[in-house]
């Protein structure tokens, strides 16, 4: 589907993992959630990958390395090489060494992965503003003990005219205990110390979807999320099409309500959905009609008929994208995900 045509979720015929030749499987909310692994992830992604899918796990987290990634994947039951992880963290680096000379000395707000993503590219992580030579500054989230004096030390360097980077701006990151302050509130932090304005690199921007497919070769990539704000339209800036899963913070009102940046392709339920078709959304009479469900937008949108709720989910995607165009949905919805429980 293009960008423009994009008023209703898509059907597929084919399984899509035999119609994409890549996943580029968001993390946090699709494949774990709390350091488990979601239901159905691990059976689901092994047959994909068995069935000749490459898997690619795609993470705006530059905390943690590749390795240390792979490693968690692998204790979930889900086997994963290092080489198959792509972080934020690598993306920034490659943006910033394509600004400053090799060699050059990075200041570092963050943690390991950041360090390692560097070096990779030939630059050198340091840890005060006050290094001879500082050619910029990168941004990443470093853990909920990173100390304040972190951001100060940043402040201190864009103050003096470095160059400033950040990994991502994900304003919140879910854990164990709940939703914490992400890497875009640490940034929210030094933007209004300094009053500058970052280089972004991560999802949904154009950086991280250049480095994910400079990375696993994809020819026919496939994002999987569950983040309409950065998984979805981290597909739709980069032209590809994209799954979206209702295992993690999206739930049936916010897509409702997508405006087209943020409408993916394809919904379902959990990663099962890589392992089958998509059933088609088609028009019926003055509304739109998915499996055994009839969705209308009147005075407000309203579902008619019986059958799979994800397929009235579908039809009622279809229903709101409509009405709304080149917006968003203001009709509520309410009523008819109470009927399908979502």
């Amino acid at each position: 589907m293009t960008r423009q045509s994009r008023t209703s979720p898509a059907g597929s015929e084919r399984s899509l993992h035999q119609a994409y030749d890549t996943a580029l499987l968001d993390l946090d909310g699709v494949v774990y959630a709390g350091g488990e692994a979601i239901a159905h992830a691990a059976e689901s992604l092994a047959a994909a990958r068995d069935a000749g899918m490459h898997l690619a796990y795609v993470t705006n987290n530059a905390l943690r390395t590749p390795e240390a990634v792979a490693e968690h994947l692998g204790e979930l039951g889900i086997p994963t090489e290092a080489g198959e992880v792509i972080t934020s963290a690598q993306a920034v680096a490659r943006l910033i060494s394509e600004q400053v000379e090799p060699g050059s000395k990075v200041l570092v707000i963050g943690g390991e992965g950041l360090r390692v993503a560097l070096r990779e590219r030939g630059l050198v992580p340091v840890d005060s503003a006050d290094e001879e030579g500082l050619a910029a500054v990168v941004q990443g989230y470093g853990g909920p003990d990173l100390p304040w004096s972190r951001f100060a030390e940043a402040s201190y360097a864009i103050h003096r005219g470095v160059p400033w980077f950040a990994s991502n701006t994900d304003l919140t990151i879910p854990g164990a205990r709940g939703i914490g302050p992400g890497n875009g509130a640490a940034v929210e932090v030094v933007r209004i110390a300094t009053g500058a304005e970052p280089q972004v690199a991560g999802k949904p921007l154009p950086p991280m979807h250049r480095e994910t497919v400079l990375r696993t070769g994809a020819r026919r990539p496939l994002v999987v999320g569950d983040r309409l704000d950065t998984d979805i339209e981290g597909a739709f800036n980069g032209e590809v099409d994209s799954l979206l899963v209702l295992t993690g913070v999206t739930d049936g009102a916010q897509l409702l309500r997508a405006e087209p940046a943020h409408r993916p392709t394809y919904v379902d339920r959990d990663l099962r959905g890589l392992l089958t078709g998509q059933p088609e959304v088609v028009a019926a009479g003055e509304g739109f009609r998915c499996g055994g469900w009839t969705a209308v937008a009147a005075q407000e949108l309203e579902l008619r008929g019986e059958g799979e709720p994800l397929d009235g989910l579908r039809a009622l995607c279809a229903a709101a994208w409509t009405q709304a165009g080149e917006g968003s949905c203001a009709l509520d919805g309410g009523k008819a995900l109470a009927r399908i429980g979502l």
